[in-house]
């Protein structure tokens, strides 16, 4: 079967439009924005101001806790960037967490966390041109000096690389690392039962008995801890990062 370099599977492939590869990543993706879209309807459906539900409270305190996040990085004025900070996180969160029911999780493929990375890339040179003008926005790449321009352009594009690089970084090494520690359980329980004589060591040596238990404690860490850590630390960065840019615009 074909893979891509990020391991995501090609499932097959359109001709109408020039061969245009359906994978993993494009499935698994398609999936967690039905899932949000779901999860939206639900929660807002039969919204009341009295006798709220217990489903409502909870809409409530997600749109408030959003919105206090957004509040408190970039201030009030910057408040209708919630709705998108929030999608962000939600689809950083579930792209990664689609690991603990075995599917392939679209934040391990670089396009991933390149494509969010490019979103917010644009929206900063939008901000810095909206604030300072297109004239301030080239101003600023000679800033202090101009000789440093160069590298002031090279400083600019650099943001949405290491953004992207980063998140995937971290969501792949925690899935190569969870890989290595089975391969390595199942390689320890066949060395210590495949001593056993007879039929007996080989049927014992080939169960990878101490593959149980072991890896849940991993899972905990890489795929619940981490995945909510590298959400919030993308859109963390997303925010900052449009911040400033309406900062050094001004």
């Amino acid at each position: 079967m074909n893979v891509d370099i990020t391991g995501a599977r090609i499932y097959f492939t359109i001709p109408v439009f020039g061969g245009i590869p359906i994978t993993a990543t494009i499935v698994n993706s398609l999936l967690v924005t039905l899932i949000i879209l779901g999860l939206c309807i639900f929660l807002t459906r039969g919204l009341k101001v009295r006798a709220v539900s217990k489903r409502q409270v909870v809409a409530e305190f997600l749109v408030e806790t959003a919105q206090n996040f957004v509040n408190g990085n970039m201030g009030e004025k910057f408040a209708y960037y919630t709705p998108f900070v929030a999608a962000l996180f939600a689809s950083s969160l579930l792209s990664s967490l689609l690991s603990l029911v075995g599917l392939f999780p679209p934040t391990s493929d670089l396009s991933t966390t390149m494509a969010w990375a490019v979103i917010v890339f644009v929206l900063i040179t939008y901000t810095k041109i909206r604030t300072g003008g297109v004239g301030g926005y080239l101003k600023g790449f000679t800033q202090p000096i101009v000789v440093l321009t160069p590298f002031n352009i090279l400083s600019e594009l650099a943001t949405p690389i290491s953004m992207a690089f980063r998140h995937f970084g971290n969501i792949v090494s925690g899935s190569v690392i969870t890989s290595l520690v089975y391969a390595a359980l199942a390689a320890a329980s066949h060395a210590l039962f495949a001593w056993l004589p007879g039929a007996l060591g080989e049927i014992l040596g080939a169960i990878p008995v101490l593959q149980v238990g072991i890896p849940a404690v991993l899972s905990v860490y890489f795929d619940l801890f981490s995945s909510f850590m590298q959400a919030f630390i993308f859109c963390m960065l997303t925010t900052l990062y449009i911040a400033s840019a309406a900062d050094d615009g001004a």
